[in-house]
């Protein structure tokens, strides 16, 4: 029986009865000339090459409302900002910041640049708009209001998982049934059931909502796929085609991005296996400060690492397992079915045909599969650092609730014989085992609160499993070195600041580069 208890962040924002916000679009000409000066940008040449750059582009298309506006510009945004602004017919595109300073910082920039891995050129582009979307009224330069007060059609956010629906939350004002909202974060999007629906009809009225679609960015440009998160067992009103949406099509049709264009179902599957990888990966190599092709250095079960990876891969396919089996998944499941025509003129029916169809993706996540999946791609982006690691290294929160976190949510809303407390508990077990038998190295019980997940109150009378230690030996001489460099402690996972700077380089994606995983 499934669990009424829902995860934090559905209750957070459904509780919050007030009116959507109204928000001021900040340009660089809201920024006093001292402040910017003061912030490092030029504040009148800024501003000059800004108002020229917009002029230029603002008018390479006709219909206002086909601006693209991407919220959240770090690594997916920037690499997808760099694209869709050399599309044949390409939109204006307006980069949305999260601080007021960036505005300056853009401003006395060359803009947005890739490094083309086939080449080695820098290709640089600053014809974008960029704004700060606030409830403060700009007390200088022009005032205007996000979309002037209209609504937004083609949103991209790219922010970390956790802001992410809580930024499109926020955007309510400006979102309706015309609007195209496209997530793109790793993770699994929220807005899936069964937890979807609820938020979806607690914020809008009945055929108001946006289209909300998803990406799933492996870990190159031409790597990517996006579809539409189906979020309610309704049947779509006839102006609702999420797979004729405006804005995908567009994205789908983007040179070197080439992402392919996919069912609902398949996206679901798609976020599902990429979890996973994220699970595994990410927080390991944040914990043990080393890059991902040192997790795979052997598949043998004698080996601790090996060991923990197994456990935890049976953790994650008996909850995606349980999910795929679950009613909850009935529309998904059958709108996947449709779209890669099992069901066909046969004399099956509809019941046996969709028992097949769950037992063939039970199979897709069973531990050996899900195992061969993950072995590969590690060894493949042996040298890739994770973005969990690197956030770990900068003092940044990490995405571990997102990750880690979503299959806690998703058991305890099973409920159906599986070890609550157990999968509640694997974050700390497997990793405090994970670095502790691999270098002999007691583990500092600082992971229990720089995980930032909740564990004893969401599990009444649940307790955690007992962690034995080895004694603790030398830290390799490679690892050493690599945790003098890196610094921060592993409470420094939740804490410190996020330093952003717009010109930071990203990778081209068609010759090997990638983005973050």
């Amino acid at each position: 029986m499934a669990s009424q208890v829902h995860p934090s962040w559905l209750p957070a924002l459904l509780t919050d009865t007030r009116l959507p916000p109204k928000l001021f679009a900040w340009s660089a000409a809201n920024i006093l000339p001292a402040t910017a000066a003061k912030l490092g940008g030029a504040a009148g040449n800024g501003n000059h090459q800004q108002h020229r750059v917009n002029n230029a582009f603002s008018n390479s298309t006709t219909n206002p409302d086909q601006r693209v506006f991407i919220v959240g510009p770090g690594n997916i945004g920037r690499l997808y900002a760099s694209y869709m602004v050399r599309h044949p017919n390409p939109l204006p595109i307006t980069l949305v910041v999260h601080r007021k300073e960036l505005l300056s910082q853009w401003a006395a920039s060359e803009g947005v640049g890739l490094v083309d891995l086939c080449s080695g050129k820098v290709l640089k582009s600053k014809r974008f708009n960029v704004e700060w979307w606030t409830e403060t009224r700009p007390q200088y330069g022009p005032v205007r209001e996000v979309a002037d007060g209209k609504k937004l059609h083609n949103v991209f956010i790219s922010t970390k998982a956790a802001d992410a629906l809580a930024e499109a939350d926020r955007l309510r004002r400006y979102l309706g049934r015309f609007s195209s909202v496209v997530f793109a974060q790793n993770g699994v999007c929220k807005l899936w059931p069964p937890y979807g629906p609820l938020y979806v009809a607690g914020r809008y009225q009945a055929g108001d909502a946006p289209t909300f679609s998803a990406c799933v960015v492996n870990h190159a440009a031409a790597d990517s796929s996006i579809g539409p998160v189906v979020s309610a067992s309704d049947p779509p009103l006839p102006h609702k085609r999420p797979l004729d949406d405006f804005f995908t099509r567009y994205i789908t049709t983007t040179p070197v991005l080439n992402t392919k264009q996919v069912s609902s179902g398949e996206l679901w599957l798609l976020q599902l296996e990429k979890v996973v990888i994220n699970a595994a990966i990410n927080p390991l190599t944040a914990l043990l400060r080393c890059k991902t092709g040192e997790l795979f250095t052997s598949d043998d079960l004698q080996d601790p690492l090996a060991r923990v990876l197994d456990k935890l891969l049976w953790q994650t396919s008996g909850v995606i397992q349980g999910l795929i089996n679950h009613d909850a998944s009935l529309d998904i499941i059958t709108s996947y079915a449709e779209q890669t025509r099992q069901f066909g003129s046969g004399g099956d029916d509809f019941h046996k045909i969709l028992s097949k169809v769950r037992m063939k993706l039970s199979e897709r996540f069973s531990q050996p599969v899900l195992k061969a999946k993950l072995y590969t791609f590690g060894l493949k982006i042996s040298e890739h650092r994770s973005s969990m690691l690197q956030d770990a290294e900068a003092g940044r929160k990490t995405e571990v609730r997102d990750f880690n976190g979503w299959f806690v949510d998703m058991a305890h809303f099973l409920g159906t014989g599986l070890d609550i407390a157990r999968v509640y508990w694997f974050g700390r077990y497997l990793f405090e085992v994970a670095w502790a038998e691999r270098d002999g190295l007691r583990v500092s019980k600082t992971w229990l609160y720089a995980s930032d997940m909740s564990y004893p109150e969401e599990v009444p009378g649940q307790t955690a499993p007992a962690v034995a230690y080895p004694h603790p030996t030398r830290r390799p001489r490679h690892l050493e070195q690599a945790d003098q460099e890196a610094a921060p402690s592993i409470a420094s996972l939740t804490s410190g600041s996020h330093h952003f700077r717009m010109m930071k380089m990203g990778n081209a994606g068609g010759c090997g580069g990638g983005v973050e995983s």
